[in-house]
């Protein structure tokens, strides 16, 4: 006599979220997030930051140099006909990128010292100033108004440091960054006939 079977039908929708759910797990513990959980030490592969300056680390000439990952299982040849074969782990190529030249002066400082002792000319004392800054302070920010404007401009980085440096801003934080128009950029916007 034949043994009834236990099983039941799974509707398709439910074996779809049973499979992703599966395959998430799997992914995520074989993953790289996996092995660094598993203790195993993993190479970054994110621009390493200076605690001091909030720029990468080897920033030169306005440039950093990025390390790129190409992703595992990737063959690539070069213009030689050698191919190299990369598992994830490997530096595939350095990719430049844009950093700016930091001298020391905090935008978080820059603009307390604005809001709270501008009217004494405190700003511009801080940022090098040292004629205006004594300007406002004879005549207590330019009665208020010079204050309020310095503020504003200070704090839409406007008015920068005066050896031309950047502000000290948390890399990820908000930072201004100027558009200029040459005659490469305003070629790029015209549309050729």
């Amino acid at each position: 006599m034949a043994a009834a079977c236990p099983c039941r039908l799974i509707a398709p929708e439910t074996a779809a979220a049973r499979l992703l759910g599966v395959l998430w797990v799997v992914s995520v513990t074989t993953g790289p997030w996996g092995a660094a959980a598993g203790g195993g030490e993993e190479t970054p592969k994110y621009p390493k930051i200076n605690d001091a300056t909030q720029e990468p680390v080897n920033c030169t000439n306005y440039t950093a140099y990025v390390q790129c990952f190409p992703a595992p299982n990737i063959t690539c040849k070069d213009f030689g006909g050698n191919e190299t074969h990369f598992t994830g782990n490997e530096v595939g190529f350095l990719k430049p990128i844009s950093c700016r030249n930091v001298n020391g002066y905090s935008y978080k400082v820059a603009v307390a010292l604005s809001l709270f002792l501008g009217w004494l000319g405190a700003d511009r004392f801080y940022l090098g100033y040292p004629a205006l800054g004594l300007l406002k302070f004879c005549t207590v920010g330019f009665c208020g108004i010079g204050s309020l404007i310095d503020f504003i401009l200070i704090s839409m980085q406007i008015v920068g440091p005066s050896d031309g440096s950047s502000y000290i801003i948390d890399y990820y934080g908000t930072r201004l960054t100027r558009l200029s128009i040459t005659n490469e950029t305003f070629r790029k916007t015209q549309l050729y006939p």
